[in-house]
């Protein structure tokens, strides 16, 4: 059989990367599933409207040695001594302590893992999400490139939060960054992701994937910051599978500047595992963001709760979808969920769209959903205090996000994460940031 264009291009890169031949199958069946399938379609977005570049080109950088090596304008996003760099389509800089070397932790570039460690990396790829869901997924199981491959051994608890860093700064770049975290039984660990644009004009399409396996009695936290600047697009999925008494705990920052599209899901497949969400997002300009985020209860008595709160200026719009899916048999299942949309514009939109799928009788489930502007009440009581009318709608607009900036848990996470919703909230002046590419 004669392999088109396509199929060269993916042959390829695979000898080039010298994967193993179960990796190489894996891309064929999602290159082949590509001509099968559609766009994923989403409420009241579509994305056929949105310009869909073709994946790009593979521009992979040397690899570095030593964190000194980073410069500054790439350092000082660098939170943790347990750190992945991507730059483009791949790893710039790997970097794990000693000591959790030596407790069999495992921080590395994806590709690496595949060839180093294939019976840990083998049983979960692609398992979480799966190529045949739809076009996007099955492009990045043929496409992806670099990642991330974080594992945990059984009763191993990891103090310090790791980190990876992918960042984009050449246009028509294939960048499709996959993380897979792997948490077994009884450890616990925390993961801070960052995704970024360069500021210069950077052209590209992020189409990123984060599976994450919680095992028995495990806890993972993922600190998920999106920060693409506006001629970029963002595809992004999410997915973790918790097994009994497992939790997993989520802290989203979406603060892109172009059109974005998230789905993140909680299965919730063992007894008592639990799922905690929180997620803030800023719309600007004419962006728009298309936000899902997903629980399933398999399991009994598992517990969840997700909190999204999305503050919109000028003419943004925001489609904010919570579904809760409570299983027959998942009895004792408890699932609360709040999306809050608050408008500091005439002309910004916002849609909350909460769900409650439920087919077993013995659970609790609930939700609440507001979208609105700034209380004029509120306004008028601070105002008469002798506060000006910017400062109080600050104020009113970071108690809105209180309950979910709050709950970032590093203080350099925390920092920046507050500077990037005063920037996008034009509360600021915006800052002079070196071009990542020096």
């Amino acid at each position: 059989m004669t392999m088109n264009r396509a199929e060269n291009r993916i042959s390829g890169q695979l000898q080039y990367k010298a994967e193993p031949d179960w990796l190489t199958g894996l891309r064929k069946n999602g290159l082949n599933a590509v001509s099968s399938l559609q766009l994923p379609k989403l409420e009241k977005t579509n994305l056929q409207r949105w310009p869909l570049r073709q994946q790009g080109i593979c521009r992979k950088p040397e690899l570095m040695m030593s964190l000194d090596e980073l410069p500054q304008s790439l350092r000082k996003w660098v939170y943790s001594d347990d750190v992945l760099v991507q730059r483009n389509s791949g790893p710039l800089i790997k970097h794990l302590t000693e000591e959790l070397r030596k407790q069999g932790v495992i921080l590395t570039d994806l590709e690496t893992a595949a060839r180093q460690y294939p019976e840990l990396v083998k049983p979960y790829f692609m398992q979480a999400v799966q190529a045949e869901e739809n076009l996007l997924t099955a492009q990045h199981a043929a496409h992806w490139s670099g990642g991330a491959f974080i594992y945990v051994p059984a009763g191993v608890h990891v103090e310090t939060p790791l980190q990876t860093l992918f960042y984009v700064d050449e246009s028509d770049t294939l960048f499709m960054p996959h993380v897979l975290v792997v948490a077994e039984e009884r450890s616990s660990v925390t993961l801070v992701e960052h995704t970024m644009s360069s500021s210069d004009k950077c052209e590209t399409v992020n189409q990123a994937v984060m599976e994450v396996f919680v095992g028995e009695g495990a806890t993972v936290n993922v600190v998920s910051l999106h920060q693409l600047e506006s001629d970029s697009i963002d595809l992004t999925y999410r997915r973790a599978i918790v097994e009994q008494d497992g939790r997993v705990n989520w802290l989203i920052g979406e603060m892109n500047w172009g059109k974005s599209m998230s789905d993140t899901v909680s299965i919730l497949k063992g007894e008592g595992a639990g799922s905690d969400l929180k997620s803030i997002l800023v719309g600007s300009g004419r962006q728009t963001m298309n936000i899902t985020a997903r629980t399933i209860h398999i399991g009994k008595n598992s517990p969840s709760d997700m909190v999204i709160r999305a503050v919109m200026r000028e003419q943004s719009t925001a489609i904010l979808n919570g579904i809760t899916k409570i299983e027959k048999g998942a009895s004792g299942a408890n699932g609360q969920q709040t999306e809050k949309v608050l408008m500091l514009h005439p002309d910004a939109r916002g849609d909350a769209n909460p769900i409650l799928l439920i087919d077993e009788d013995d659970v609790k489930a609930g939700h609440a959903a507001s979208v609105g502007q700034v209380n004029p009440e509120q306004l008028y009581y601070m105002m008469s205090r002798g506060i000006s009318r910017v400062e109080a709608e600050r104020l009113i607009v970071y108690g809105f996000l209180a309950p979910v900036v709050d709950e970032v848990p590093l203080e350099g996470v925390a920092a920046q994460m507050q500077a990037l919703v005063e920037q996008k909230l034009g509360q600021i002046k915006e800052t002079n940031q070196a071009s990542l590419s020096e």
